[in-house]
């Protein structure tokens, strides 16, 4: 099984200023509509490799960017895809 790792945030401007950064770095991500098994709102979303997400994350968090959650998804074609929403020790 496939899965890709998503960050959402809170507005699209943490979005865009998440890319900004990360262009800079070596972070293997992309920028993509909120998919609409996390939420049926338009949006924006980071999508990695869950084993970069903890990275990501401190990188982000480090540069006083909010983030709103992580999720991971199985991807399965068409059929509706597993979430899993992740939560990390703060």
């Amino acid at each position: 099984m496939a899965y890709s790792c998503y960050i959402t945030f809170p507005t699209t401007y943490f979005a865009i200023r998440a890319e900004s950064l990360l262009k800079k770095e070596a972070y293997s991500f992309k920028m993509v509509p909120v998919p609409r098994s996390i939420s049926s709102s338009c949006g924006t979303a980071l999508r990695c490799e869950c084993k970069d997400l903890s990275a990501l994350k401190e990188f982000l968090l480090q540069n006083e960017l909010e983030l709103e959650a992580y999720y991971k998804l199985e991807e399965i074609g068409l059929r509706v895809p597993n979430v899993e929403e992740l939560h990390f020790d703060e």
